[in-house]
């Protein structure tokens, strides 16, 4: 629970607190490029900062990693349901398709919450890891065929975007021809470059989930949206719908950044050079550094206050935005003085360490309380087996340009790498079901 002001703490102030200058904005290619500048200024204000998340709208962001914990874990004071906030946003904000009220699990609280919290995970349980891994297997084998004779790839483009997106087309019964529209539309409610875009992107992303809730309700299948609709909730049919979008959301463009992220981390550290021909450090290992360091989510967790609340030396004003900064939090901890280094890696301070070095429990990657990420063993399934499996084909791989010099996309809410280009000994791709050759 939050605890009242101390005695003698300032009043309220009936507007917002004057600054002499402009915070900093958690969008465009600036913050895109060096996101760690922004959260080191953010730090100067304390466990929470103003920020400006798109021209003219404004929220708090939560830097600390001990102060997201407090939030993430205290339903009583703070509500994901952003109704009461959104009143005031403009109809074209770029940022209403990722904060907008949906009747899904993430904008609820309470049971309601619980209740559609529950037919994702029922419906994730029936996957089965072995089989989640075999999809994994076939989709990147028939992807590494496409470009593995070439010596050369761009493995965002040609992998791990298309990777997840060839895995969901399987467990959510979508059509090859028709996810290409849904991915390009979910890359553009993620970055809302204009209002204009975002809005166009939201609308088709919408209408291609509609279309396929519909289909499914004339004619299920052994697919997730399939059971959604069964489940014991009885979710009405845009119920559904607002589960679909989430899942999806949260699914495709995170993973795609998680295998991106690592891979990039992987091929730019000596640590894990050995690991392409057996051994050193391992793909599960650079996907926990990226959990700590490149989080795919890097700033979303919306939440509101109940009321008027005194939090961390900050008064929050009921309804305002708060946002959790899962890479700044993350960050907050790796920068402690008594924190063991374990590499040099790109975005590792002197005397940073990973979570085994910091003594300090999880990352906050997967967010955490009630609405913690629910299928976070089918994402690190997912990723880690992606990853294995293009590093076995293509032993030798390397990045064709400095890390440095790796163009990052726009949007404050994600870490996304724009394409990572790379080049390899050239193979002859093997006939369909071959085992690689270790």
């Amino acid at each position: 629970m939050t605890l009242p002001p101390p005695p003698g703490a300032m009043p309220m102030p009936d507007r917002p607190a004057h600054r002499d200058h402009v915070p900093p904005r958690l969008y465009g290619p600036e913050f895109a490029a060096d996101p760690n500048s922004a959260y080191a200024e953010l730090r100067q204000y304390g466990d929470l900062a103003p920020v400006e998340i798109a021209p003219g709208v404004s929220a708090m962001l939560v830097t600390d990693y001990r102060t997201a914990l407090e939030l993430l874990h205290d339903p009583a004071d703070w509500s994901h349901d952003p109704r009461p906030w959104q009143d005031s946003l403009p109809a074209d904000s770029p940022v209403r398709p990722m904060l907008g009220w949906r009747p899904n699990a993430l904008f609820s609280d309470g049971e309601v919450h619980e209740r559609y919290r529950s037919v994702i995970t029922d419906s994730f349980r029936m996957v089965e890891p072995h089989e989640l891994r075999s999809l994994v297997h076939r989709a990147a084998d028939s992807l590494i065929g496409e470009f593995g004779a070439t010596g050369r790839a761009d493995l965002i483009g040609q992998y791990a975007r298309v990777l997840p997106m060839l895995l969901f087309n399987r467990l959510f019964g979508l059509g090859d021809a028709d996810s290409s529209r849904l991915l390009d539309a979910l890359a553009g409610t993620f970055e809302g470059n204009t209002p204009q875009e975002a809005t166009a992107a939201n609308r088709t992303f919408e209408s291609c989930v509609t279309d396929l809730v519909t289909a499914r309700g004339r004619e299920r299948g052994l697919d997730l949206i399939s059971w959604f609709i069964e489940h014991p909730a009885g979710l009405s049919t845009e119920e559904v719908i607002h589960q679909v979008v989430l899942t999806l959301g949260t699914g495709l463009e995170p993973t795609t950044n998680l295998i991106g992220n690592a891979l990039a981390r992987m091929l730019c550290d000596d640590r894990y050079y050995t690991t392409l021909t057996g051994g050193a450090l391992t793909a599960h290992d650079a996907i926990t550094e990226v959990l700590w360091y490149d989080p795919p989510l890097a700033n979303y967790g919306a939440h509101f206050p109940r009321r008027d609340l005194y939090f961390h030396g900050t008064w929050i004003r009921a309804g305002q935005l708060v946002l959790i900064s899962y890479a700044a939090a993350n960050q907050s901890v790796l920068r402690c003085p008594h924190a063991t280094a374990t590499g040099t890696g790109p975005n590792v301070e002197a005397g940073a360490g990973t979570a085994a070095g910091t003594g300090a429990g999880s990352h906050l990657a997967w967010s955490a309380g009630p609405h913690a990420c629910p299928v976070r063993d089918h994402a690190l399934l997912v990723a880690v087996t992606a990853i294995e499996r293009l590093t076995v084909w293509l032993s030798d791989i390397e990045l064709a340009v400095p890390y440095d010099q790796l163009e990052w996309r726009p949007g404050g809410f994600h870490r996304a790498l724009a394409t990572l280009p790379t080049r390899f000994t050239p193979i002859v791709p093997e006939p369909a079901g071959a085992t690689p050759a270790t």
